[in-house]
């Protein structure tokens, strides 16, 4: 069982029976009663975020995840198809359970896929990955009355800010966290 203390970003716990991953924590000790934690949890099932406190008093169990290493092979209109890198086992996850993640996602591309009770119930990329750029607007010289950053689409169809000296062809490595432009990574 599990203290309000043991909750960390990354802990990941049963509730009502679906399991969630806390996103974000705040501890905040009130007067003269006891110690409460705001947090901010995902479901992993339905991918819902929702906002929830609890008291000092509340006991968790701890959920149960398997993290399976598996290659990402295409998407369809019912859903993404993934392959077991150890057992070449094929199935596939929901728009629903691979949410905004579907970015980030290359063919042949290796990701973590989550297992609660024997089930995929989500994905985790590596945080930072390395992308093409396939459009991007020329950086004018002088142009730097924006902040000296511009749009780029990535291979994948995201959209992501980058610096002006960013061109068509680069490769660039973006943390897959925030959906940032971390630095270029070389020429094609």
């Amino acid at each position: 069982m599990l203290g309000i203390t043991d909750l960390k970003t990354g802990t990941a716990i049963d509730l009502e029976g679906d399991p969630y991953v806390v996103l974000s924590y705040q501890h905040s000790k009130l007067g003269r009663g006891g110690a409460i934690l705001r947090t901010k949890l995902r479901n992993l099932r339905s991918n819902a975020v929702v906002e929830m406190t609890f008291k000092g008093g509340d006991k968790f169990e701890e959920a149960t995840l398997q993290k399976k290493s598996c290659s990402y092979l295409y998407s369809d209109s019912d859903g993404y198809a993934f392959m077991d890198s150890a057992t070449f086992e094929q199935f596939s996850l929901s728009q629903d359970e691979v949410g905004d993640k579907s970015r980030f996602l290359k063919e042949g591309g290796e990701v973590q896929i989550l297992f609660y009770e024997d089930k995929p119930v989500s994905i985790d990329l590596p945080i930072k990955m390395e992308f093409e750029v396939t459009h991007t607007e020329p950086g004018v010289r002088g142009d730097t009355a924006q902040g000296g950053t511009k749009p780029a689409t990535l291979e994948t169809g995201a959209v992501i800010t980058v610096p002006l000296f960013v061109k068509i062809g680069d490769i660039i490595r973006v943390n897959t966290v925030e959906g940032s432009y971390v630095e270029r990574a070389g020429k094609k």
